[in-house]
């Protein structure tokens, strides 16, 4: 650390054996609270700070913290606030992943070595910035974000509040573990192939996988040849289009540069009735894999609240196609990017390596043709959205696997394992379109989060969100919290 089944009675949270204060409050809560004059930016990011410190040693969430910066950043809003500035983030404290450049602070991405300090900040925490926010820390990410649990040997284990045994999922683990433990009101994450959208689930938050380049990836130009992108976690609705609205934009130099929506005027609006095709067939793999009945079960029960809200649930399945063939080689084509930028790559896990051995033989004429499917595989899953405004699929296939259960298995059995887990995100990275995760469920008796996403054709966002605030505002999930310790 760096000083540098979805209805129940609600859970209160427990500060547990460190005498952590109570959770933060919401990302648009904060901010009416710091307008208002209720609060100082001082007192929220030490909150923040104090949280993240007593909860370290367990949720083991932050890679690094940003404690004295931070607190000059929050000590600059307050100022700002008694001058009548207003911002939409103006003294709120959040959180971004470690694959994000901080100025002054080193990007390691889940790695181990000694990595050099940023000299600039990423366009989104820029505008993060802009639009007054502090940035407290960076969250642990798995080694270059490839995998659906938080573990490495560089940082440790990152654990789920709602269960210290289980993983809060990943790559944006630690960002998930933070938001669900009420440590920050809101965090970046990034999703490569459901890295905001898997932990979303399992840590019962809403995650936002945005349309490609609604938020800029620079300094590069793309990230992981288009299929990553950045997008917010937060308890609400309300919350993650507040952080994706504030997230969003693009510089030149970016590749991908997408109509401007506004997310957070649809918070509230009425979806009006929408026609939603409900599907749990996944893409091919030629792995095995297996629905969890409970998961399927807290879905379909979900179907059955978006009928009784009068809306037109029938089962259908988009035609994925070989989808599969063309997001090999661009995700192992980015890990080898990435290896390359490392300071000593022998200090990463072998099966990164493997990974990055294998980006090498699919790059060039293989990589292109996988760039070259996109469109025709855009028109050909997207030919769902003919007859239906929006597709509702499980989020993961099973509940979250226990702490270890993925980190120390060969690289094969790694891919097969985290594809039985999670088989339905990842083809939305490769058509580059969004989605959002929604709380589904909690597992009984266990109390396990179980998610279910939304997701919608090109530029769609206004309407996951309309439909998921909808469908919030039904179910209550914000009102239950994890035990914590």
């Amino acid at each position: 650390m760096s000083t540098g089944t979805g209805t129940g009675s609600a859970e209160q949270p427990r500060a547990g054996g460190h005498g952590a204060q109570e959770p933060l409050p919401g990302l648009a809560r904060a901010a009416e609270l710091l307008a208002a004059g209720e609060v100082t930016s001082r007192a929220l990011t030490e909150r923040a700070l104090d949280r993240i410190e007593a909860t370290q040693p367990t949720l083991n969430a932050f890679r690094l913290l940003r404690t004295e910066a931070a607190m000059a950043e929050a000590d600059a809003a307050d100022r700002a606030l008694a001058r009548g500035e207003r911002r939409p983030l103006l003294g709120v404290p959040v959180a971004v992943k470690d694959d994000t450049d901080v100025c002054g602070e080193p990007t390691a991405f889940g790695c181990a070595g000694a990595f050099p300090l940023k000299t600039a900040d990423a366009e989104v925490v820029r505008r993060l910035r802009a639009a007054g926010a502090v940035v407290v820390g960076k969250t642990n990410s798995p080694e270059l974000g490839q995998w659906p649990f938080t573990e490495g040997s560089a940082f440790g284990e990152t654990r789920n509040p709602w269960s210290l045994a289980h993983t809060p999922g990943g790559s944006s683990g630690g960002a998930a573990a933070a938001v669900a433990a009420g440590l920050v009101p809101a965090a970046l994450g990034s999703d490569g192939a459901g890295s905001v959208r898997i932990p979303a689930a399992w840590t019962h938050l809403v995650g936002i996988k945005p349309q490609r380049g609604r938020i800029s990836t620079w300094p590069d130009p793309e990230a992981f040849n288009g299929i990553t992108v950045f997008g917010p976690l937060a308890r609400t609705v309300e919350d993650a289009a507040l952080l994706l609205d504030a997230a969003a934009g693009n510089r030149e130099g970016d590749l991908h540069r997408p109509p401007p929506v506004d997310v957070r005027a649809a918070v509230g609006r009425d979806p009006g009735r929408l026609r939603i095709a409900l599907s749990t067939r996944w893409a091919f793999t030629a792995t095995p894999k297996q629905l969890d009945p409970r998961v399927e079960a807290a879905v379909r029960a979900l179907a059955e609240r978006l009928a009784a809200l009068g809306h037109e649930v029938e089962e259908a399945d988009p035609h994925y196609g070989p989808i599969g063939l063309t997001f090999v080689p661009r995700a192992t084509a980015g890990i080898r990017t990435w290896v390359r930028r490392t300071p000593d790559p022998g200090l990463l896990d072998p099966r990164t390596r493997a990974t990055a051995r294998t980006g090498r033989l699919l790059g060039g004429p293989v990589l292109r043709a996988a760039r070259a499917a996109e469109g025709p595989l855009r028109r050909h899953v997207g030919r769902i959205f003919r007859r239906y405004d929006l597709v509702l699929t499980p989020t993961t296939a099973t509940p979250p696997p226990r702490i270890g259960d993925l980190a120390r298995l060969s690289g094969w059995q790694t891919d097969r394992r985290m594809i039985a887990h999670c088989p339905y995100a990842w083809p939305w990275n490769v058509l580059g379109w969004p989605g959002i995760n929604v709380p589904a469920a909690l597992t009984e008796p266990d109390r396990l989060p179980l998610g279910a996403q939304f997701l919608g054709p090109a530029h769609s966002e206004p309407l996951l969100v309309r439909l998921a605030a909808q469908l919030e505002a039904d179910q209550r999930w914000h009102e239950r919290w994890p035990p914590l310790m």
